[in-house]
């Protein structure tokens, strides 16, 4: 029984091999798995494509800003920080500096003056292991 289950594994294995290989020899049809040069053309053209200039105040600091954040709309998806502290949005580093927990998150500019509070997603609350009843300390990188 053991040496039926091995040479069934051997058969399997080689069954790929062999249809590879008889492809190239017998007329080199395509296989699906190959992809087509425009498909190919299409990506590169993709690629090309140069990315958009961040923002020169995404980095608009160095170090980190301290702000008290609180449970934002739970029915937005994603892993984010409403904050008064950016004013435009871009990914971030948050740390908890009472547990030293962290997470990057997307940090979404929030009206207000700088020392108003924060507002975190759910996503955001559960990465970083933050009770959702409760308002916490954290602070803020921008790079």
């Amino acid at each position: 029984m053991r040496y039926m289950l091995f040479a069934l594994c051997i058969l399997v294995a080689g069954c790929d091999t062999v249809r590879s290989t008889t492809d190239r020899v017998f007329g080199g049809k395509k296989t699906p798995s190959e992809p087509e040069d425009a498909v190919v053309e299409e990506v590169v053209a993709e690629e090309a494509v140069e990315p958009e200039p961040v923002a020169a105040t995404a980095a608009g600091w160095v170090g980190a800003k301290t702000t008290i954040a609180g449970l934002g709309d739970p029915t937005t998806p994603g892993r984010w920080l409403e904050t008064p502290l950016v004013d435009v949005e871009f990914t971030g580093r948050v740390v908890v500096p009472k547990t030293g927990s962290q997470a990057y998150i997307t940090l979404v500019p929030a009206p207000g003056p700088e020392s108003g509070g924060s507002r975190l997603s759910l996503d955001a609350m559960r990465a970083l292991l933050l009770p959702f009843d409760e308002l916490v300390e954290l602070e803020v990188y921008s790079n």
